[in-house]
């Protein structure tokens, strides 16, 4: 029951009705022995240690862990090797892209604004209300 060592000479041999030898050190062990106590409920047994991780030594202690590798995948709009282009890119190089693109950007807006104002002549006909009845 407690697991401890039973020296020469000492403790008790107790057969179950199954036929199991079970060897007792102390009168402590036989008494909770027979009166069908669980080891692992027992504070002071190796089965409770052992449930509960007590003693344990720093090297067992340890858990390894594997690491999970990351992997690279294409995005829907763009290829696996376009992607690595771009990482590989220097921060400037991709700054002055974007202006650029920002840029381009800002002349169309212009240019579709200019063109607009030619063909509207600035006569809208005046807001009714959908609520308020017509008489």
């Amino acid at each position: 029951m407690s697991e401890y060592r039973i020296w020469p000479g000492t403790g008790k041999l107790f057969i179950r009705r199954d036929g199991k030898p079970i060897f007792l050190g102390s009168s402590k062990a036989q008494s909770l022995t027979l009166q069908r106590k669980k080891p692992a409920k027992l504070v002071w047994t190796q089965a409770w240690r052992r449930l509960h991780k007590k003693g344990l030594s720093e090297a067992n202690l340890k858990k390894r862990r594997t690491r999970s590798t990351k992997t690279a995948r294409a995005v829907v709009g763009l290829s696996l090797d376009d992607i690595k282009k771009k990482a590989a890119q220097k921060p400037e190089f991709r700054s002055a892209q974007q202006a650029a693109a920002l840029k381009d950007v800002k002349d169309r807006k212009k240019k579709a604004k200019g063109s607009g104002n030619k063909n509207a002549t600035g006569v809208r006909a005046a807001k009714i209300p959908k609520n308020v009845k017509r008489r």
